[in-house]
């Protein structure tokens, strides 16, 4: 007996861990079908010729990508995100770029080639395109979309990389969607060149380099995710008569893909530190150099992998350098190795007054720039309802006269927006009003006629008249 109570236990574990197993299993195979990327998917040969078809810039391609240019510009030029996205939409640049990471991943080295070569030509087009137009447009300065595109961070590379991901999946999907515009423009490939034109055009290199460097970083991650994709994918690999050139392709593709990896996790490591590095020196310029009888008016964060630097300008009462030398010490705190404090005062020697003077300005600028805007807005509005208050005036002249030649007894006339106060709602509205003075009193027929004529000469729905009789 109880032999057989020991079996039946046995048994009911094994039941429970079978049970168990399959629940897991179950919920595997649910999460497997959600995310099995080859549902829906398109026939691999089709989804390789759609990405070869938009390869190649030549005749409307090329036009289209020159027209994008420089609506691309125009919008950095007078700093309008609308007119940015807009020409983000019709860019043709993911082609080539998408082109070059399916050739990695299935071994065509001709497309490769013929990848590399479209991309160069758009690259050279667009730069040049933007170069002229920033050359001959009367607007120089740089604005904040255009500032936008020097320098790549951290969050440019995820884009890249995530915005890649996407639109290789959706460009493998039998229905095509909206993704592929859509990673057009959150990877922004098109504004970091034109931002190297006007690098070119102003002179700035500082501009062109940081702009071409975020625009490489750009195509690399999106050329990567496409790679990643279609050898996740199992896309069918490009076949060879002659099992040599097989071999010699097969080698170009690892040794041009290996040449594409590595610096491309270089970068992102350097950008990655490069962002740690400055949150950590905001947060210690704020946390630490507030002082009680001097102000920071200008600050610069020098990155360097061996040796970087803090530094500041400050007015007021004088920082004494053992104070300094504290400061120092506590960088090591703020996870900043390797990071030089230099504190620039007035009563240093050495000090450049004109350089000083130049920071401080620089910083009132700054901190009244959206003062400034704002007032530039108020007064915009304050004319606007001026000129619009002249209209109106105008406008009660002639309508009375109007007016008077229908109804000669007219002695005095006005007509205006009122705001109304709904007490039972507690909501405010408009209403136009006009007043009416009578030599003598009107009948119906003639105050009826006066308010629909008003309602028609100003096209409003509702109208309230008063009228009033001379003594």
């Amino acid at each position: 007996m109880l032999f057989d109570f020991q079996v039946n236990k046995r048994m009911e574990e094994k039941r429970k861990t079978i049970g168990l197993r399959n629940k897991i299993l179950n919920i595997l195979i649910f999460f497997k079908d959600r995310f099995d990327l080859h549902e829906g998917k398109e026939d691999e040969i089709d989804t390789i010729e759609y990405i070869k078809k938009n390869v190649e810039f030549k005749g409307a391609n090329l036009w289209i990508l020159i027209f994008a240019i420089i609506v691309a510009s125009v919008g950095l030029n007078v700093n309008s995100t609308a007119v940015i996205i807009g020409a983000m939409l019709i860019s043709p640049l993911m082609g080539p770029i998408m082109g070059i990471g399916l050739a990695a991943g299935i071994n065509d080295f001709d497309l490769l080639k013929k990848s590399l070569k479209n991309l160069g030509i758009a690259i050279m087009i667009s730069i040049l395109t933007s170069t002229v137009y920033f050359s001959f447009t009367p607007l120089a300065d740089a604005q904040s979309e255009l500032l936008a595109r020097t320098e790549p961070s951290i969050w440019d590379v995820l884009i890249a990389l995530f915005g890649g991901l996407a639109g290789i999946v959706a460009g493998s999907r039998k229905e095509k969607s909206n993704a592929i515009p859509g990673v057009a423009i959150a990877t922004a490939l098109m504004p970091p060149l034109c931002t190297a034109g006007y690098g070119l055009a102003t002179g700035n290199f500082y501009y062109f380099f940081g702009a071409f460097y975020l625009f490489f970083i750009n195509s690399v991650f999106i050329s990567l995710s496409t790679y990643l994709i279609v050898r996740f994918m199992k896309f069918p690999k490009k076949e060879f008569m002659d099992r040599k050139r097989e071999r010699t392709v097969r080698n170009y593709i690892t040794i041009f893909t290996i040449l594409t990896i590595v610096p491309s996790v270089y970068l992102a490591y350097n950008i990655v530190t490069r962002t740690l590095w400055e949150k950590n020196a905001k947060q210690f310029i704020k946390t630490e150099l507030d002082f009680p009888r001097a102000q920071i008016i200008a600050s610069t964060l020098i990155f360097d992998a061996d040796s970087s630097g803090i530094e500041i300008s400050v007015i007021g009462d004088r920082i004494e350098e053992e104070q300094i030398q504290l400061l120092q010490k506590k960088l090591i705190a703020f996870n900043l190795p390797k990071t030089h404090l230099k504190i620039k005062q007035s009563g240093d020697n050495g000090t450049d007054m004109n350089i000083l003077r130049s920071d401080i300005l620089k910083d009132l600028y700054e901190r009244n720039e959206v003062l400034i805007q704002n007032k530039d807005q108020k007064i915009a509005l304050l004319e606007r309802e001026i000129a619009e208050y002249d209209q109106s005036t105008k406008q009660v002249m002639d309508i009375a006269k109007e007016a008077q030649i229908n109804h000669r007894n007219l002695e005095t006339f006005t007509i205006n927006r009122a705001v109304i106060a709904n007490l039972k709602d507690e909501k405010q509205d408009t209403l136009l009003l006009a007043f009416a003075k009578f030599k003598s009193k009107p009948n119906k027929d003639e105050t009826k006629r006066l308010t629909d004529w008003l309602k028609i000469r100003t096209k409003a729905d509702t109208i309230a008249v008063i009228i009033e009789t001379g003594s």
